[in-house]
């Protein structure tokens, strides 16, 4: 699934991934090795510090806009979304909350 992403949609997927991360306001060490595997899986090394730049600072509000994920897509990014928040295997509840939100959104 991941495999029919193009590169633009690819990044837009870690935008949410990273915009999701700071859900709790917090990025944990677990959130950021989830984060570096995916930008491998995604092929995304040579955006890597982009990437990171999400990690520090989140994206623009404007430039995560659920509604914006192409329909074929937004199952896609709803795992990835899912994947994120469990990465540190605590479920806080402005993540689940963001995940309800977002699962709303894209269904």
């Amino acid at each position: 699934m991941l495999g029919s992403l193009g590169r633009e949609d690819r990044l837009q997927l870690m935008k949410f991934v990273c915009a999701f991360a700071w859900a709790d306001l917090e990025i944990q060490s677990e959130e950021r090795h989830f984060v570096d595997k995916l930008v491998e899986k995604l092929g995304l090394e040579e955006d890597r510090d982009l990437i990171k730049g999400w990690l520090r600072s989140p994206p623009p509000a404007e430039e995560v806009d659920p509604t914006r994920v192409p329909p074929e897509h937004r199952e896609v990014f709803l795992d990835a979304a899912r994947q994120l928040f469990e990465a540190d295997g605590v479920v806080d509840p402005h993540e689940q909350e963001q995940f309800e939100l977002l699962k709303q959104l894209l269904i």
